[in-house]
């Protein structure tokens, strides 16, 4: 997937439009996590280091209705950004029109602009997330170049994304698309072997597509999270009642068959009564008798995850093992957290999403080779989709 990167193109003087992901949470004007914004840093730095004008933009939540605009601005992140920079970032309140063309016409090489929420183009039919030919256009009209550095939207056409490329504007990637691309990409296409995919998560249905593809690819996968008992239901085992997707049970035995050996399933799992921290839990190995239900992988499928794990020299890490916002239900996560960032000579990665968040949480996050920004992009890319907004950018 070889494609034209911002270090492939000249920037001095040039008006280079940045479309960045930006989509922090933000509440009462507060950020409670800049993580985003600080991931976009290299690429702008290296836009104003090279003598460029960077015009920033970015969406930010969903916007449907006039009422949906109230919170949603990108002023406290343009503000959020000067602070990180060390420098003044001009902030445009604006999608398009005179103040916009005025404030770009008058920034010198080196400037930093950020102009209004992209999604604000939704109110009035969805001009963005629809991508809207003339929007694209006229985005593209404001500048010389267009870096693509937003991973976490790569998976949709949107005016901001494939809406500008499609104007022959020359289309490279940021820093951090670049990284993702590298990672997710060559993970899957050409990983060093073994190579061991961790799949987690509620639903069988959400993971199908990643499955399918990395049967042929991978040497194991390992399956946790709510998924396992649609597994186990469809080796014919008993599973309480835990969480199943009976219309997936005979995909399931396709899976199963497919994969052979390569497939991995839990032996054992933390099991209650109900959904709740609160009510006391037990341990049961194989098939789960009885009024309970499976909220976590137990101690013997870590450690069979462990063993499994050991000597891997590429991992892909998708979904936690099980309910981990619940203490109760975590040590699973915890426990293969740890034996991946624990792994030693392994390109090590999470492709965002819940595991990413986990990672954070435990503090090992900077012990994984790479976590990917975008859940479902990474998702997409790991199902060996093609992704609309990596597409658009130029070849090398």
């Amino acid at each position: 997937m070889a494609k034209k990167t911002i270090e492939d193109i000249d920037l001095k003087d040039k008006k280079v439009l940045v479309r960045v992901d930006f989509n922090v949470p933000l509440k009462d004007g507060v950020i409670g996590d800049d993580t985003r914004i600080k991931a976009a840093l290299p690429t702008i730095q290296y836009v104003i280091d090279h003598d460029g004008k960077a015009i920033l933009f970015s969406h930010l939540g969903r916007v449907k209705t006039e009422e949906d605009k109230a919170g949603k601005s990108l002023a406290p992140v343009a503000k959020r950004l000067g602070e990180l920079l060390g420098k003044e970032v001009t902030f445009v309140p604006e999608t398009r029109g005179a103040e916009l063309e005025a404030a770009i016409a008058n920034m010198k090489d080196g400037d930093v602009l950020v102009f209004e929420n992209t999604r604000f183009e939704d109110v009035d039919g969805k001009k963005e997330s629809k991508n809207d030919p003339e929007l694209g256009k006229y985005w593209a009209s404001l500048g010389d170049v267009f870096v693509n550095d937003a991973f976490g939207t790569a998976h949709r056409a949107h005016a901001s994304n494939v809406g500008i490329a499609s104007t022959g504007i020359p289309t490279v990637a940021g820093f951090l698309m670049e990284k993702e691309i590298k990672f997710i990409g060559e993970a899957v296409e050409d990983p060093k072997r073994p190579m061991i995919a961790i799949l987690g998560g509620a639903k069988v249905s959400d993971k199908i597509g990643v499955i399918k593809n990395l049967i042929p690819k991978a040497d194991k996968i390992m399956i946790g999270g709510g998924m396992t008992y649609t597994f186990y239901a469809a080796k014919g085992m008993k599973i309480g009642k835990s969480l199943v997707e009976t219309d997936k049970i005979d995909l399931a035995k396709e899976l199963i068959a497919e994969a052979g050996d390569k497939l991995v399933l839990p032996i054992d799992n933390v099991c209650a009564a109900e959904f709740s921290n609160d009510v006391p839990t037990e341990t049961i190995e194989g098939e789960i008798e009885g009024d309970v239900m499976a909220l976590d992988i137990g101690p013997a499928s870590v450690a069979l995850f462990a063993e499994t794990l050991a000597g891997a020299k590429t991992v892909v890490w998708n979904g936690p093992m099980g309910v981990f916002e619940m203490s109760n239900f975590a040590n699973g996560t915890i426990g293969v957290c740890e034996a991946i960032a624990n792994l030693e000579g392994a390109t090590t990665i999470i492709g965002g999403g819940d595991s990413a968040a986990a990672a954070e949480q435990l503090g090992f996050a900077d012990k994984f080779t790479h976590i990917s920004t975008g859940g479902g992009a990474s998702l997409e890319l790991l199902e060996g989709k093609t992704l609309p907004g990596l597409a658009a950018i130029n070849d090398k």
